[in-house]
């Protein structure tokens, strides 16, 4: 039996060196969330994906996708061997990537479609260039390495369209919206450059489901001089950004 299980972890470990050099032009192994998503945002364009470790667990894995102004996270599972992404299973690594390389169209449950066309790079070429010190001297004194407090805004973006209640005349119109670190922007639809409104969600002081209107999968932010009221098409979207929302404000609460 003792021979039989390091048998078999001898051929887990072929196996996964096997995948590794399969996937290796895109596979950016314990790269988390954020950078992820910072990555993509500050030097990738729609289409582009990544595949990286989840923090689900040992046979899990995120494939991180940019969807123009967002970053778009998908479970990849691998189970006895092969790996179910979306509808689909594939027998090995090799097919799941020649099914990336097809360039797949993804659709979600806010109804937002994304094709998957190019591959990001865990590895580019960079010039070996560096900076010399000029000036160097310490701005205080008495601080030691415990006084390092790491301080990085949480990304956390997500996009799509939502219906809005007007200000004044009390109409719905559909509007574009897009999430990014604390600014919730509107846009007059998905192609404009120039958002209608910038709401600073730092300003916000609550994020709730809301029964008051004649519509249904509503739900509401609240500002000092006014609340938005917004409908997703579907509850389980309003849900998804109510949740993301209410994150980002425990974030702002927490000074992060």
């Amino acid at each position: 039996k003792k021979e039989r299980k390091k048998e078999r972890k001898k051929e887990r470990k072929k196996e996964r060196k096997k995948e590794r050099k399969t996937v290796v032009c895109f596979y950016h192994y314990d790269l988390s969330r954020h950078a992820a998503e910072a990555l993509l945002l500050s030097n990738g364009v729609d289409g582009n994906f990544l595949l990286r470790n989840s923090n689900k667990g040992p046979d899990c894995f995120a494939l991180s996708v940019r969807a123009k102004d967002s970053v778009k996270h998908f479970h990849v599972r691998r189970q006895f061997g092969k790996y179910s992404f979306g509808f689909n299973e594939f027998p090995s690594l090799q097919d799941f990537c020649s099914h990336l390389a097809n360039q797949p169209l993804l659709g979600s449950e806010t109804g937002n479609l994304i094709v998957l066309r190019f591959p990001y790079p865990r590895q580019v070429e960079e010039p070996s260039i560096y900076e010399t010190v000029c000036v160097h001297t310490a701005m205080q004194t008495g601080r030691h390495e415990n006084d390092l407090v790491p301080n990085a805004p949480a990304l956390g973006t997500k996009e799509g369209y939502l219906v809005k209640q007007g200000a004044i005349i009390k109409n719905w119109k559909q509007r574009w919206f897009t999430l990014n670190r604390y600014e919730f922007k509107y846009f007059k639809d998905k192609m404009f450059v120039e958002p209608i409104r910038t709401l600073d969600l730092t300003e916000c002081s609550a994020v709730q489901f809301d029964y008051s209107q004649e519509r249904v999968n509503c739900f509401c932010l609240v500002f000092p001089e006014r609340t938005f009221y917004l409908c997703a098409k579907s509850g389980a979207e309003a849900d998804e950004w109510i949740k993301i929302l209410r994150w980002k404000l425990s974030q702002i609460k927490k000074g992060r």
